[in-house]
């Protein structure tokens, strides 16, 4: 059955202030695009014929509810992703953290925390690991529980080794993990500086006073409203001169707060608070 495209926004419109209202999350200024993604890819498995279809299951069913949330939570990450981002990270951001007797780094929207734990083997490798604090955070629970475990694929070692070795990796890629039959298990001691916990950009607040902020590949998902909500709550959580790393599809460029940072690397999307923001 075609649906017109003004009848399939309402319907997605509907479905997603239902959503708020009944459980509230709150994903009405994501990027429609995606949105309808979602929902088409839900329905393709559900065998319902319509987003109204889903929004009565949704709101009568919270298993359906919590199905749709996992399909709507963005859980694309890798280690080591955009190697020469992590180089730029080793080579001039750290050393500046390093001038702090102790630092608080946040990851929003940590998704599995493969980015946290690329963080935590950088911080080792510089002997700063034990001045440093990270906090990750997903609205996600599920894939928070997934973080916490540190395990991945084996499948996934290659490409991760591969991109440790770019990013400028000091030692074997290998002692940083115990492989077994399916997984390999990273060290425990990486996560020992690492506190995972529940925060969702859209509707908690400021969080802490942070060195360094690392939200990369999720602004994109986002309306131009929602990013600015969001880059207003980054600068209101940064420290004066903390840093602030967005993802390679992302930029301050046109936000109403990018007077309020100074670019440090452009093509990395690494930028710092200015001291009088």
């Amino acid at each position: 059955m075609n649906v017109h495209p003004e009848t399939e926004r309402i319907e997605l419109r509907l479905l997603l202030e239902a959503i708020y209202l009944k459980y509230g999350y709150d994903f009405r200024n994501y990027s429609m695009a995606h949105l309808k993604r979602r929902a088409e890819y839900r329905l393709s498995l559900s065998g319902l014929a319509s987003i109204s279809q889903l929004q009565h299951a949704v709101l009568h069913d919270e298993k359906m509810f919590l199905i749709f949330l996992q399909d709507l939570s963005i859980n694309v990450s890798e280690m080591f992703r955009d190697p020469p981002f992590y180089k730029a990270l080793r080579n001039e951001i750290l050393p500046m953290l390093g001038t702090y007797p102790s630092f608080k780094i946040w990851h929003a929207g940590c998704s599995a925390g493969q980015e946290v734990y690329s963080m935590a083997i950088l911080l080792h490798e510089a002997g700063m690991r034990e001045r440093g604090q990270i906090y990750a955070t997903d609205f996600n629970r599920a894939i928070l529980e997934q973080a916490r475990e540190a395990a991945f694929p084996l499948a996934q070692l290659k490409d991760y080794t591969t991109k440790y070795q770019q990013a400028g990796g000091e030692n074997s890629f290998a002692d940083y993990y115990a492989a077994d039959d399916e997984r390999a298990l990273l060290c425990s001691f990486l996560k020992e500086r690492i506190f995972f916990s529940e925060h969702n950009l859209v509707t908690d607040g400021v969080f802490g006073e942070m060195h360094l902020i690392v939200c990369r590949n999720v602004l994109i998902y986002f309306d131009r409203e929602l990013q600015d909500r969001v880059v207003g709550l980054f600068v209101d959580s940064l420290c004066p001169g903390g840093f602030l790393c967005l993802g390679s599809k992302e930029s301050l460029k046109f936000s109403r707060h990018a007077e309020k940072f100074e670019v440090v690397r452009e093509k990395e999307k690494i930028y710092r608070k200015r001291r009088d923001a």
